[in-house]
């Protein structure tokens, strides 16, 4: 059952410094938060209070401003610069204080439907994460992580023990047109075949496929539908939620929203995009180029509109060049044909299915997936960090695919999260250091990535980092 929220306003404007009209209220949650004990209410309110509450307040915003053609993080707490969220404790539950929120989050002075439920997500997880899981330095194992991930998704109450049919879909938030009507199309033939969307949140190519299969399960009478948005604190103020999520789940870390994506997914679709779709598809390679992982059935898509063709061929070349053929061989590059994705796509969920039940394995949640501990340990990216990785030939496959991963997200990091912004600033572009031929060949990448304007959604982009033969 989804949170909703009765909304009590206070005025449709408040004082604010802020130039934008605002709307201060507040606004009870209905659903996950409403059943809870006075303890872990009391709880939720002292870890929003503490060292939780800039997260929460920064988080909160982005979901309030969703709909925002900025990709920069910073650039909502500009414009609303005294807007402010409390967490307070009463009987019957919690109560959630906005003051100054965007009033474009507001009709007629109540909060839209929509925004409140992802609003309360946003409290939701931050709070869990703050109160109810083991300290980092608990989670010491593969399968300890691995169990963090399933409880936080099983709080979120985006894990449901019915047919599979959740489709990953991954690209760039900052995309052209004609890709995006793409990802529309793509999404539309999915949702025919009653196969549900799960993307990064945000909006380009996490946005279509949602927007395709809202058309086509209306069109099949499909009313329980999901289209379930995973993101994690760094992401959500650069990579607003677009409007039609209707699970919104926040993880502590990329990592963990990565394992949660593959853990969830039936199938994953890659549409283009730029360093964090190249994050991405190297973490899946690396998982799937082990050989614990060798006998899953996983299907995984590249596609796009015939002008992405270029794009994908030079994403497989570097994959060859780097991982190998037999990497290659792990996807499938579909170009300009709809239909022909979903279809495959269906298929292969199918063949996902038998294999689960042959294994005895749960179809929401995928526990046969080797995910190694170091993939999943948070990689912090400092320029130290950035500039010892070890992007040389003459490694395994999975393990070079791992850093080759590191590296992207740390340019994810430079370019939108607000940590990697500030860094940047300090001390200067990161250095990415490697054997001559894949320096050369990522340097390709990434400046094809700058012309395609695939860094950034708007402004002129600079580099933050240097590749380094």
């Amino acid at each position: 059952m989804n949170d909703t929220a009765n909304t009590k306003p206070q005025g449709a404007a408040s004082a604010s410094t802020s130039t934008l009209p605002t709307v201060s209220t507040h606004i009870y949650p209905r659903g996950g938060l409403d059943v809870l004990s006075r303890e872990e209410v009391a709880r939720l309110r002292d870890a929003s209070a503490g060292g939780l509450h800039e997260l929460l307040r920064r988080c909160a915003l982005a979901v309030l401003t969703s709909g925002s053609a900025s990709d920069d993080p910073r650039a909502a707490a500009e414009l609303y610069p005294d807007f402010d969220i409390e967490v307070r404790q009463q009987d019957r539950g919690v109560r959630i204080e906005l003051r100054n929120a965007p009033a474009m989050a507001f009709v007629d002075g109540e909060i839209i439907a929509g925004v409140a439920e992802l609003l309360f997500s946003v409290v939701r997880d931050l709070a869990f994460t703050a109160i109810d899981r083991n300290g980092d330095a608990e989670l010491s194992t593969s399968s300890d992580i691995t169990d963090a991930v399933f409880r936080l998704l099983r709080n979120a109450r985006v894990l449901h023990p019915s047919d599979p049919n959740l489709v990953v879909c991954w690209g760039g938030h900052s995309i052209g047109h004609e890709e995006y009507k793409y990802t529309k199309q793509v999404g539309y033939e999915l949702g025919l075949r009653g196969l549900d969307i799960c993307t990064g949140c945000g909006p380009g190519a996490m946005k279509g496929p949602m927007k395709g299969a809202t058309i086509a399960h209306a069109k099949q009478r499909r009313r329980r539908t999901r289209y379930i948005g995973i993101t994690e604190p760094g992401i959500i103020a650069a990579e607003s939620p677009n409007p039609i999520v209707n699970h919104l789940v926040i993880m502590p870390d990329i990592e963990k929203r990565l394992e949660a994506f593959v853990r969830m997914g039936h199938g994953i679709i890659v549409f283009p995009g730029g360093v964090g779709t190249c994050e991405e598809i190297l973490y899946l390679l690396g998982i799937l180029l082990r050989e614990e992982n060798a006998h899953l059935r996983f299907p995984f898509i590249l596609t796009g509109p015939t002008g992405a063709a270029p794009y994908f061929e030079q994403i497989d070349k570097f994959i060859r060049l780097t991982l190998g053929d037999e990497a290659a061989r792990l996807y499938e590059i579909v170009v300009a044909d709809p239909g022909k994705v979903a279809k495959h796509m269906d298929v292969g969920i199918r063949k996902v299915k038998e294999q689960r039940i042959a294994q005895r394995d749960s179809f929401f949640f995928n526990w046969s997936l080797h995910v190694p501990l170091d993939l999943q340990q948070p990689f912090m990216p400092t320029h130290e960090s950035m500039a010892a990785l070890d992007l040389h030939h003459g490694r395994k496959p999975h393990e070079l695919a791992a850093d080759l991963r590191r590296a992207f997200s740390g340019i994810v990091a430079g370019n939108v999260k607000e940590d990697g912004l500030r860094r940047i600033e300090a001390h200067g572009p990161f250095e990415i250091h490697g054997d001559a031929d894949i320096m050369q060949a990522l340097d390709a990448l990434l400046r094809a990535f700058v012309q395609q304007r695939r860094m950034k959604i708007s402004g002129e982009y600079k580099p933050c980092y240097k590749v380094v033969a």
